[in-house]
């Protein structure tokens, strides 16, 4: 499978794309940018179709995290008033816990969360394949409601079928996510864009960039699979915190 082109190894010499027979990994020296390897996750060839895709107008590469939802802008009616969204209050962040449970009501997900670090050859580990309904955060980042872009990934099939983030693209703007924290905080996060990113493409500058708000990115596999060399696209949720409880 190819990887994405990340700012930190555009220079550099990348290893092969992953296989059918496992997860890719992510080298130490690119954690600076890349915070979590959910890019990489192989479909297995199981399914006889893909997963749900986000729709076109939704899913443009040059889109950034905040607000963008991928409608076009429709023309103002003559004299008439620019609706306005009342403002709402902003949370404030909550403090750094690990977290326990991720749900996405829209898409029926209610799954437990593993933390993901360094294996014992400083590559970044991904989800056990095995595990069809299991998300993965990056443990040496930022906790989902503190300060920071949080990163989960998930796998979206395996050979035995679909897996926790296979609906992920039906995703819309304004779709709740709640993280359900170690400290039994929840952290609420309302989503502010579905996109889709060929892998060939991919803005890990956009994707793991820092954040001064509380933020989630929740990042699985999509587009067109090729049986030789896997997805060639990667689907990434933005959202940030709306609520605490």
């Amino acid at each position: 499978m190819p990887r994405p082109d990340l700012p930190a190894e555009r220079a550099a010499r990348r290893r092969p794309g992953t296989s059918r027979k496992g997860p890719g990994r992510l080298t130490a020296g690119a954690l600076a940018v890349a915070l979590a390897t959910g890019v990489w996750l192989v479909h297995d060839g199981a399914a006889k179709t893909g997963p749900p895709q986000p729709p076109a107008a939704a899913s443009d590469a040059g889109l950034g995290p905040a607000g963008a939802d991928g409608a076009t802008a429709k023309e103002p009616t003559p004299g008439a008033r620019p609706s306005v969204e009342p403002e709402r209050p902003v949370p404030a962040p909550l403090p750094p816990s690990a977290p326990a449970r991720i749900r996405i009501p829209a898409i029926k997900v209610d799954a437990p969360v593993v933390g993901l670090g360094l294996d014992a050859a400083r590559h970044l580990a991904t989800p056990p394949m095995e595990n069809r309904n299991l998300v993965g955060w990056y443990r040496d980042g930022a906790t989902p409601g503190s300060s920071g872009a949080a990163i989960a990934v998930g796998h979206v099939d395996n050979r035995s079928g679909p897996t926790v983030f296979y609906r992920l693209g039906l995703l819309r703007k304004g779709d709740r996510v709640e993280v359900v924290r170690k400290d039994r905080r929840t952290a609420v996060f309302t989503i502010d864009s579905v996109q889709t990113y060929p892998k060939d493409r991919f803005p890990g500058g956009v994707v793991y960039g820092a954040s001064e708000r509380p933020e989630l990115r929740i990042i699985t596999c999509g587009g067109h699979y090729d049986k030789h060399s896997g997805y060639e696209s990667n689907v990434v949720v933005f959202s940030h915190l709306t609520s605490t409880r």
